[in-house]
């Protein structure tokens, strides 16, 4: 697909994203919690890398030919379990299930459990690492296939991080997009207050990384960012890092005081549902 989106392109990777942060909403509800403020900020990106980046074969999530998305911030799946409903890759009536006993979706995301869970996102600041051994296998295979990491700001505050970056660039993976998920929160506060990350764009750069930095609400932007990183001529890894907004869709949790974790009150699902329909719906008849 052209890196240039057509107008019927941007209303479905934007009906996508909808779908996806509707998903996620939904199964927030099911258990009264769920990381739902990271889903709805990253709901922009997984459209763009499953319904226009990736190569895939929903009705066989194991193709060796397919491209890997790996999710390091393994609380994030909540996110993640809603682009693969999205993408029909896990059926739509298992979202009822999300974290209860035996359910193929628990709370943090595990390889074994879900199909098209690549990684199992325990300690933070393992993906990029795991992604890094997975691009030089599928060298070594002569694959064609790229593998896409999702990791965290602050998971840059991990030297193993950085021992993969490094490694990658050594190795000149050119198979290997990281994105980085800028929303500026960790458990213990602001990302750039526990450990400042800037100047972000200068240090991927510095290890030897093809390097972009776009909003990452941008569904545009976004869909630019990704063609170039997967044409990007160079023998060299490539970063999207991606500036997202926690709650996005949802105004009352935009504004909401801005934690790690998002609280929403049992009576604020419906009304937050209802507040991602009216927007979306608004947003078409401009």
């Amino acid at each position: 697909m052209s890196a240039e989106m057509s107008s019927n392109t941007v209303v479905s990777l934007a009906e996508r994203a909808h779908n996806i942060r509707r998903h996620a909403l939904l199964m927030g509800q099911v258990q009264g919690q769920g990381y739902v403020g990271q889903a709805l900020g990253a709901a922009d990106l997984l459209a763009v890398a499953y319904f226009h980046a990736m190569n895939l074969r929903p009705h066989d999530p194991e193709w060796e030919g397919r491209d890997r998305f790996y999710l390091s911030i393994g609380h994030y799946a909540i996110a993640l379990y809603a682009a693969l409903i999205e993408a029909r890759i896990i059926p739509l009536d298992e979202l009822d299930t999300y974290g209860a006993d035996d359910s193929r979706l628990p709370m943090s995301g595990m390889a074994a459990y879900t199909p098209g869970m690549e990684i199992t996102g325990g300690s933070l600041g393992q993906g990029l690492g795991i992604a890094v051994g997975a691009c030089l296998g599928l060298k070594r295979k002569a694959s064609h296939s790229f593998v896409y990491n999702l990791l965290s700001d602050g998971e840059l505050n991990e030297g193993s991080t950085w021992e993969a970056v490094m490694s990658a660039s050594h190795w000149k993976l050119d198979n290997l997009i990281a994105i980085v998920d800028v929303n500026n929160q960790q458990a213990d506060g602001h990302s750039s207050e526990v450990l400042a990350f800037e100047p972000i764009v200068d240090r991927w750069q510095a290890f030897g990384w093809f390097t972009q930095r776009v909003d990452g609400n941008d569904l545009d932007a976004l869909v630019k960012a990704f063609d170039a990183a997967r044409d990007h001529p160079g023998a060299q890894p490539r970063v999207i890092i991606c500036d997202t907004r926690m709650g996005k869709g949802v105004p009352f949790l935009e504004s909401r005081e801005k934690t790690h974790f998002i609280r929403v009150d049992e009576n604020e699902w419906d009304i937050a549902l209802d507040n991602l329909d009216a927007g979306f719906q608004a947003g078409r008849t401009v």
